[in-house]
C-alpha cells in the first residue's frame, strides 16, 4: 500500500484550493444568503478541467483519475459544499453513465460538453414516492414505433431547473417480476415536447445548487436515446451510485475539514474565564474526535477511488466511504456548533451553514439507513457486494 499522492495529485490540490480559495470563499456567505446560483463559476470550474479528472481524453477528460476527482471535490466543499452537486451531473453520475454503458454516437454528442458545461446535465432517478426504493419507481416509458413516450415525474433532482440533457430511469415494463428488472435508462434533452422543470426553493442548505422536479407528460424520446439495453436500467442506476458515492463522500470529507479548521481558529481566538477555549479538554476533545474521523474518512474515499481507477468493482469500498463520511460530517458540523455556542447557531460565522449543508449527506446517493443496510447484508452474506482484489 502507498498512501504517497503523486506529484500530479499534489498539484492538483493545490489547483483546487487556490480556486476555491480565491473564486469561492470570498463571496460563499453572500450566495449563501441569497441563495444566488453562479453560472460563472461553475463554468470556470469546468475550464480548469474539474470535471473531466476520470474521463479519457478522447471525450475532453484529462483521465488524471477518480482519486485526483475526489481531492478536487474535496478542495471545493471545502469553500462551498453547494458546488458538490455539479460534481456528479457535470462527471460521476450523468457523463460517466454515458460513457461507461452509452453508444459511441451517444458519447461523442454528450459526454464531452457535459463535463465542458457546454450542457448541464442530470440524473434523474428519484421520486415523490421511490427514494431509496428505486424498484419502486412509477415513471413509465412507452414503446410508440421508433420512439418511447414517457409519464410520470422526478424529484429532487439536481440541476433540473438548468438542465440541458441528462439519464432519466423509467419503467418499459411494470409487470416483470422482479420489478427492477422493468427499468430502463435514457437521455432525455429539455427541448422535448412534453418535458417541463420546477424549480424546488425552500430547502434547509445546499442553497445555491439548483434542485427540482422533472414533470413528464407525452414526452417523445426517441429509440436511439436508450442507453444500454431495455430492462438495465437498474443495473447501469446502481453503478451509477457507486461512483457516485464517492463524489459525495469527497464532499462530506470537505465540509467535515472546513467545520475543523473554524473550529481550530475560533479555539485560538476566543477568550473564556480567562483562557483561550481551545485550552478547555472538552473542545480539545471535540477537536481529536472531528479530526480522526475525518482522516478515518479521508482513507475511505481515496480506497474506493483507488479501486475505481484500477478498474475494480468498489460497490462495497464507495458506500462504506460514503456512510462513515457523511455521519463524520454531520458529528464535525455539530461539533463545530457547540464549540462556537451561540455564535454557532448565527449566521455571521459559516458553521451554521456547515449543519445545515452536512445533514444532505445522510441522504444524497443512498441513505445512511440503506448504506448501513448494503454493508450489513454483505457482512452476513445475504448479499454480496465484495469483490476480491
Amino acid at each position: 500500500m502507498n498512501f504517497f499522492l503523486t506529484e500530479e495529485q499534489k498539484a492538483v490540490r493545490r489547483l483546487a484550493r487556490d480556486f476555491a480559495e480565491k473564486e469561492i470563499m470570498p463571496v460563499v456567505a453572500e450566495d449563501d444568503h441569497t441563495h444566488r446560483f453562479q453560472r460563472e463559476i461553475i463554468l470556470k470550474m469546468a475550464g480548469q478541467g474539474f470535471f473531466g479528472a476520470a474521463f479519457p481524453e478522447k471525450y475532453g477528460g484529462s483521465n488524471i483519475g477518480f482519486v485526483a476527482h475526489a481531492i478536487i471535490v474535496e478542495e471545493i466543499s471545502r469553500a462551498e459544499s453547494s458546488l458538490r452537486h455539479f460534481f456528479n451531473m457535470q462527471a460521476l453520475t450523468c457523463p460517466l453513465t454515458i460513457l461507461n454503458w452509452g453508444t459511441e454516437k451517444q458519447k461523442e454528442k454528450y459526454v464531452q460538453k457535459l463535463i465542458r458545461c457546454e450542457l448541464f446535465g442530470v440524473n434523474a432517478m428519484t421520486e415523490p414516492n421511490a427514494g431509496s426504493d428505486v424498484a419502486s419507481i412509477q415513471t413509465t416509458a412507452k414503446e410508440d414505433g421508433d420512439s418511447f413516450v414517457i409519464n410520470g415525474s422526478k424529484m429532487w433532482i439536481s440541476n433540473a431547473p438548468i438542465m440541458d440533457a441528462g439519464v432519466v430511469y423509467v419503467k418499459t415494463d411494470p409487470s416483470i417480476v422482479p420489478k427492477h428488472k422493468g427499468i430502463s435508462c435514457f437521455i432525455v434533452e429539455k427541448e422535448m415536447a412534453g418535458l417541463s422543470r420546477k424549480e424546488i426553493k425552500d430547502k434547509l442548505g445546499h442553497h445555491c445548487a439548483p434542485t427540482g422536479e422533472l414533470i413528464f407528460e407525452n414526452c417523445r424520446v426517441p429509440r436511439d436515446n436508450l442507453v444500454g439495453e431495455l430492462g438495465q436500467g437498474f443495473k447501469i442506476a446502481m453503478n451509477a451510485l457507486d461512483y457516485g458515492r464517492i463524489s459525495v463522500a469527497a464532499g462530506a470529507v470537505g465540509v467535515a475539514q472546513a467545520c475543523i479548521d473554524e473550529s481550530i481558529r475560533y479555539c485560538n481566538e476566543r477568550e473564556a474565564f480567562g483562557k483561550k477555549i481551545g485550552e478547555f479538554q472538552m473542545n480539545q476533545q471535540k477537536i481529536a474526535d472531528m479530526i480522526a474521523g475525518t482522516e478515518a474518512a479521508r482513507i475511505l474515499l481515496y480506497k474506493a477511488a483507488f479501486l475505481a481507477d484500477n478498474k475494480v468493482r468498489n460497490t462495497l469500498e464507495s458506500t462504506i466511504a460514503k456512510h462513515v463520511a457523511s455521519e463524520t460530517c454531520v458529528r464535525a458540523a455539530r461539533f463545530a456548533v457547540e464549540i462556537f455556542g451561540g455564535y454557532g447557531y448565527s449566521e455571521e460565522y459559516p458553521v451554521a451553514r456547515f449543519y445545515r449543508d452536512a445533514i444532505l449527506y445522510q441522504t444524497g446517493e443512498g441513505s445512511s439507513n440503506i448504506t448501513s443496510m448494503i454493508i450489513a447484508l454483505d457482512s452476513l452474506g445475504w448479499k454480496k457486494v465484495r469483490v476480491e482484489y
